[in-house]
C-alpha cells in the first residue's frame, strides 16, 4: 500500500478522500466504495498499489481508440476495484475483486511503476494502456507509472468512466495522450439512479481532456431497456459535437453480464443508431458487433475507406495521414 493523495484528516481518524465525486468519508479502518482506498491511523491508503489483476500486449482497437496509431500494440495494465457498480459491468471479476459480493480475481502484487515501463519496453510496445478495471481509483500507481512512461518517450493511454475530481485531473492530464471515456448515459437521472455516477463530472472530465490536447474517443454501450433509444444516441452526439465533431464516437453492443439480464442490443438498434449519430460526427464506429463496414474508418470528406477492419485486423489506406484519394487529412494520430 502506499499513502493516497487527495484526501483530507479529521480529527477523530477518519478521512474524506477527495479523489472522485463521491468524496467518501471513511472510518478507521475502512474503506471507500471503490474498495482499494482504505484508512489505517488517520492516514488514507491505497490498497490497489503495485497490485496486477492483469498485463499483456492488446490491440489498440480493444480500448478502443480507432483513430490513434491504429494497427498497434499497446502494453495493457490493471488492477482491480471501481468507483461506479454498472449493473452491466461487463469485467465485474476485476472491477469488484476484493469486494464481499465478489468472487476475487487473481491478483498480482508487488509491481512498480519501473517494472511496468521496462516491460512495455521489452515488448516492443510504442505505450503502455491504463484499463481493465477503473484506473482512476487506482490514481498514484496510475500516475507514478505514466510519469516514468513520459520519460521513457512512451504514450499513455487512458480508458476510464471519466468520474474523477478537478484537481487530481487537472495533475494527471499532463501525463495522458490519449483516452477513451466511457459516457454511459447523456441524462443526468439515469447517471445518478442507474449507473450511481455524476454526469456532469464525466462530461468535464471529456471536455478538459479534449481542450488540453488530449486524443479523445467515446464509447456509449446501448443497454436494452435503459440507454438504447435513438434519442439519447442523437443527444449524445450533439454534445460530442458542440465539443469536436471529429471526435470518434463509438457505439457499442451490450450482452446481458452481471446484474443485468436484459436481452443483447439488437442489430436493427445498432445500424439505427450509428445512422442517426452519423449525421453529427465525422467518425462514429460499432463495437462488440461485426457488420460489413461499421468499424471501418471513412473519408469524412469523400467516402473512401481509409482503414478497413476485420475484428483486430486492420489494413490501412493512408498517403501521409491524408485520404490518397481527395487529400482530406484523417483526424487522429497515425
Amino acid at each position: 500500500m502506499k499513502e493516497a493523495l487527495f484526501y483530507h484528516k479529521f480529527s477523530d481518524n477518519s478521512v474524506k478522500c477527495e479523489l472522485c465525486p463521491r468524496s467518501c468519508i471513511i472510518e478507521d479502518g475502512g474503506k471507500g466504495y471503490c474498495g482499494v482506498r482504505m484508512c489505517e491511523d488517520g492516514k488514507l491508503f491505497a490498497k490497489s498499489y503495485g497490485v496486477i489483476s492483469g498485463a499483456g500486449l492488446d490491440p489498440i482497437e480493444k480500448k478502443p481508440l480507432y483513430n490513434y496509431f491504429p494497427g498497434k500494440m499497446i502494453f495493457s495494465v490493471g488492477s482491480f476495484g471501481c468507483n461506479l457498480k454498472c449493473p452491466f459491468c461487463q469485467n465485474v471479476s476485476i472491477s469488484g475483486a476484493g469486494q464481499p459480493d465478489c468472487k476475487d480475481f487473481v491478483l498480482i502484487p508487488n509491481a512498480t511503476p519501473e517494472s511496468i515501463v521496462r516491460t512495455a519496453i521489452d515488448r516492443g510496445s510504442f505505450g503502455i494502456a491504463f484499463t481493465y478495471n477503473e484506473p482512476l481509483v487506482n490514481y498514484e500507481f496510475m500516475l507514478e507509472t505514466a510519469e516514468l512512461a513520459r520519460q521513457d518517450g512512451l504514450k499513455n493511454v487512458l480508458v476510464t468512466n471519466g468520474q474523477i475530481n478537478p484537481a487530481p485531473l487537472d495533475k494527471l492530464i499532463p501525463f495522458i495522450d490519449a483516452a477513451n471515456i466511457d459516457l454511459k448515459s447523456i441524462d443526468a437521472g439515469t447517471y445518478r439512479d442507474y449507473i450511481g455516477g455524476d454526469l456532469g463530472v464525466t462530461l468535464n472530465t471529456i471536455s478538459r481532456m479534449y481542450n488540453e490536447g488530449v486524443h479523445i474517443e467515446i464509447t456509449h454501450l446501448m443497454v436494452t431497456g435503459h440507454v438504447d433509444s435513438i434519442d439519447e444516441i442523437e443527444q449524445i452526439a450533439i454534445w460530442i459535437k458542440n465539443l469536436g465533431m471529429e471526435i470518434p464516437f463509438h457505439i457499442s453492443r451490450y450482452f446481458p453480464m452481471n446484474l443485468e439480464k436484459n436481452p443483447p442490443t439488437t442489430p436493427e438498434a445498432l445500424l439505427a443508431a450509428r445512422k442517426k449519430a452519423m449525421e453529427f460526427l465525422k467518425y462514429v464506429y460499432v463495437g462488440n458487433f461485426y457488420f460489413e463496414d461499421v468499424s471501418d474508418t471513412i473519408c469524412s470528406s469523400c467516402g473512401q475507406t481509409l482503414i478497413t477492419r476485420t475484428g483486430y485486423d486492420v489494413r490501412i489506406d493512408l498517403d501521409g495521414g491524408k485520404c490518397p484519394k481527395c487529400g482530406t487529412a484523417l483526424d487522429g494520430v497515425f
